[in-house]
């Protein structure tokens, strides 16, 4: 149970006490698409028909890699109820998220580069009938050499999956170094070094990927989609069809969970646009549970090799990262993805030196992308698990270390990102008291251990992905008549109560109820641009949109109010559906009456908020990469019990601490939290992508071994334990009402909370995720034996080489490099930055 000096959810810590002076903010409310939620009115992509609809299915390569010589729809024409085809000719202009990975086709034209690749699409009057001509379709290939690891990407250059990539099938290679590490190593005691992998794992939606089209006049069409992007969408789709973005409407439909695995734009979403196009009719695409498999974009397989220097009294004086990922076969945010390994390493602990090195691989595998925590939650693994060793080998209390090492408020990392309001001690203090970590770490009995961990996120991204000055959210609102508020915004519902808090926010400003709120959101015909639901984003960036909006509102409403009951403007308060003055409260209007008043004398009320972030104090190459208006907080302590006979382990009870500046819905907040230290245990416990050879397939072919919620492990009722959420309010300036993100950042603590409590229990490192049995018992057993009780990554050379050619380390005798020549041409990512006297900059 929590200390009883803890507060419960829902409420500040001890000495972060923020003034609840609000009428919705800070309420815990029923979200606002909850009844259609649980009656199943709610309306997903695949609910949606229209009279002689369409049914699409892709055919899908059997191959990781290969020429296409020939596709032959002989048979599946043959197939009753078949309606058309299309093939990659049909579709020859590549598209993609990132402006420098414009990759892929929605149809493989030439090249197949993983098992599930999309080569051809067949509608039919039926699904099964679809889904019968897509298997009939024959496909001749010219089998490739496949490429399934990062040591094969670097061994085998050539042929390359893609012609932009850095370097032979490295995709993305990146090196930056912000001040003299080596000068920081040589001022430590010791320096720790230790090699992590986090293997790569999926999202794992309820609802799976569904498009459906309608072909309108005049060559128009409009797309339903289940996707966390609209607006992207809406570019991959005027970019491919060849059609004036005008005559293309994109609504994303309400989402079943995306966490992040519906960010791109994919094949099958446009595929099923121009197959409406090409019949002239309602076209529809719902995937499989295994072809979402196929899309993926989930985690980053990733290999970390870190070094850190610290003194004796536990101040760190420097660290060097290098990373490793294993990207798939496409582009996707993987330039992004690779940044993010090593982007927010400096926004917990003070690090006055930071060296990153990374490299990003094509292999024939689904692409990668960006899943909950974005590249984040890999090199957090491996930095809180260091600095568990840290402090147990200079006999350190584990939260004392990181209470010493903490940034504070305000400044400006090494890495020249400025952080806004720093909770994160707080949170260490919550979940310390509530666990009673500093009486029991080390001194519970043999298979029972407390670990702790930290971890940090952006509400947002600082910076588009296609860099302009134009804001990344946008908000419309207009007042009827009769007291209805109307709500115009491009962000997309994907369950996590994004529309709750639009409405919030607005509800709040004007002083009405959420029952006055009507919502059109996500619809790029009818509402203003909003980026999407990815980075943490949507709260900050669209409450602000909303909160400006609303202002201008209310200024217009109290100017006629205030006319009309001849009282100051700024004497008037806005409650409880009223407009009143605050000297004397009878004197007032009904809402209805004041929006009334204000459309007689200004006309049809209608006013438009936007956002635009702040810019970064970054300016070097990948700077792009790691800003934001602010900095989400967490901290975790989680207690496991651990079987040494069979090296089963399982979490007992988890307590959580999450600085989230102020809750909007404070219900919402403790769901998101919860929600992330379920995913957070599952990548601990057991989910990854798994991949397999077939050595007897002449192809030896890279198929995926669990394309199947029944084998793709994840956790269940059973293995879910106790959570207790400590909900951490310190006022954000740079957030709407002062709130932060919740959405991610709460995920990134709980596997090396995990990791750290399996050492405190049995005494072994598991410098690895997921942790299975086989593992605890491996280090066991070598613990027995005298040797290191570890079990994890080994060195790998060829990766360790690959990287000092690619990054050009200079060499011992300080003769000029590679590296150096490059860095004089300004074609490598590099900056030294002396941070004396800069840092407040």
């Amino acid at each position: 149970m929590p200390d009883p000096g803890i507060p419960p959810a829902g409420t500040a810590a001890p000495g972060e006490a923020a003034e609840r002076d609000f009428a919705v903010v800070g309420t815990p409310f029923r979200r606002v698409d909850g009844r259609a939620k649980v009656t199943g009115s709610t309306r997903f992509a695949d609910d949606l028909s229209w009279p002689r609809m369409a049914f699409v299915k892709l055919a899908r390569s059997t191959v990781p890699h290969a020429r296409i010589r020939g596709i032959d729809l002989t048979r599946a024409e043959r197939v009753p109820g078949v309606l058309g085809f299309l093939t990659g000719a049909d579709l020859p202009s590549t598209f993609g998220i990132l402006p420098v990975s414009q990759d892929e086709h929605a149809l493989a034209r030439d090249l197949v580069r993983h098992v599930g690749d999309p080569i051809a699409a067949v509608a039919a009057t039926s699904e099964d009938a679809a889904h019968e001509a897509a298997l009939a379709i024959e496909v001749d290939y010219e089998l490739l050499p496949t490429i399934g690891s990062v040591e094969e990407a670097i061994a085998t250059p050539e042929p390359r999956l893609h012609g932009y990539a850095d370097r032979g099938n490295l995709h993305k290679v990146v090196s930056m170094e912000f001040g003299d590490v080596e000068a920081g190593f040589a001022e430590a005691d010791r320096v720790f070094e230790d090699l992590f992998f986090y293997d790569g794992n999926t999202h794992l939606p309820l609802e799976q990927h569904a498009t459906v089209a309608l072909p309108e006049d005049e060559g128009r069409v409009t797309v339903w989609s289940s996707t966390q992007t609209p607006h992207y969408l809406h570019r991959a789709l005027t970019r491919v069809l060849g059609l004036p973005a005008s005559h293309i409407r994109v609504v994303a439909t309400p989402n079943g969970g995306g966490f992040g695995g519906k960010s791109d734009p994919f094949g099958h979403e446009i595929v099923c646009a121009a197959m409406a196009l090409k019949l002239g009719r309602p076209a529809r695409i719902a995937l499989t549970r295994e072809e979402v498999f196929y899309c993926h974009r989930g985690r980053h397989p990733v290999l970390m090799r870190l070094r850190t220097g610290v003194r004796a009294d536990g101040t760190l004086t420097g660290q060097s990262l290098e990373t490793t990922l294993d990207g798939g076969a496409y582009g996707s945010y993987g330039v992004a993805s690779t940044y993010y390994t090593g982007a927010l390493q400096t926004v917990t602990y003070r690090l006055p030196r930071y060296r990153f090195e990374a490299i990003r691989a094509f292999t024939n595998k689904p692409a990668c992308g960006p899943k909950r925590g974005h590249g984040t939650p890999q090199p957090r693994f491996g930095w809180e698990v260091q600095l568990d060793k840290i402090a147990v080998e200079l006999g350190l209390d584990p939260a004392a270390l990181r209470l010493r090492n903490l940034e504070q408020p305000g400044t400006v990392t090494a890495n020249w990102l400025r952080l806004g309001t720093v909770g994160l001690g707080s949170c260490i203090e919550a979940v310390v008291a509530g666990s009673r970590f500093r009486e029991r770490w080390g001194r519970m009995p043999e298979g029972r251990g407390l670990g702790l961990a930290c971890g940090s996120y952006l509400c947002g991204a600082g910076l588009p992905i296609y860099w302009n000055h134009m804001p990344q959210s946008g908000v419309a609102i207009h007042l009827d008549r009769g007291g209805g508020v109307a709500v115009f915004c491009g962000q997309t519902e994907i369950g996590q109560g994004s529309d709750s808090v639009l409405a919030a926010v607005v509800a709040e400003v004007l002083g009405v109820g959420l029952a006055d709120i009507r919502l059109q959101v996500a619809d790029t015909a009818f509402t203003p641009v909003d980026l999407g639901s990815y980075s943490s984003r949507v709260t900050l960036m669209v409450g602000h949109a909303a909160r400006e909006a609303a202002e201008r509102a209310r200024e217009t409403i109290a100017r006629a109010v205030a006319a009309q009951l001849e009282v100051p403007a700024e004497r008037l308060v806005f409650a409880e559906r009223r407009v009143f003055d605050a000297a004397d409260p009878g004197r007032g209007l009904a809402w209805e009456e004041a929006v009334i008043a204000a459309e007689a004398r200004f006309g049809t009320l209608a006013t438009t908020g936007s956002y635009i972030p702040p810019r970064s104090p970054g300016k070097y190459r990948g700077a792009g990469v790691g800003p934001s208006p602010t900095y989400s907080y967490s901290a975790a302590v989680v207690e496991v019990e651990v079987d040494r006979e069979t090296g089963v382990w399982r979490p007992v009870q988890v307590w959580i601490a999450h600085d989230i500046g102020r809750a909007i819905n404070p219900a919402l907040v403790v769901g998101q939290v919860e929600g992330s230290v379920y995913m957070g245990l599952g990548e601990a416990m057991m989910e990854e992508s798994a991949f397999r050879r077939l050595p007897k397939a002449r192809s030896h072919a890279l198929v995926h071994k669990f394309p199947s919620v029944l084998e793709y492990k994840s956790l269940t009722f059973e293995e879910m334990p106790p959570v207790t959420t400590y909900l951490i309010e310190e006022p954000d300036p740079a957030g709407p009402f002062g709130a932060k993100e919740v959405g991610q950042g709460p995920l990134l603590p709980i596997p090396p909370a995990c990791a750290n409590a399996i050492f405190d229990a049995v005494g072994v490192r598991i410098d690895q995720v997921p942790i299975h049995p086989h593992m605890v018992l491996k280090a066991l057993e070598a613990k027995a034996k005298g040797r290191p009780p570890r079990h994890g990554p080994e060195r790998f050379p060829e990766v360790e080489a690959e990287l000092k050619l690619a990054t050009g380390r200079k060499s011992k005798d300080g003769t000029m490099t590679e590296r150096d020549e490059a860095l004089r041409a300004g074609s490598v990512a590099v900056l030294t930055t002396k941070l004396e006297g800069k840092r407040g900059e």
